[in-house]
């Protein structure tokens, strides 16, 4: 058996990789919604860097232990 695969990684549970990216695609849709609304200037102003965190974010994700 593998030995890196019994030991306990040292990450916090909510800094793993599967929940970060979720966040992460969250953030992305969250981005593309205050892109394509109607009502609000200000959520169309913020909607473009809203998504490149997201995008940044998820990147950043991706290297993170499982």
């Amino acid at each position: 058996m593998n030995l890196t695969a019994k030991r306990k990684s040292r990450w916090p549970v909510w800094a793993r990789r599967g929940l970060m990216e979720n966040v992460a695609t969250v953030i992305i849709a969250i981005g593309f919604l205050m892109l394509f609304q109607p009502f609000a200037l200000a959520l169309y102003t913020y909607s473009f860097i809203t998504m490149l965190a997201g995008t940044a974010m998820f990147i950043i994700v991706s290297k993170f232990p499982e």
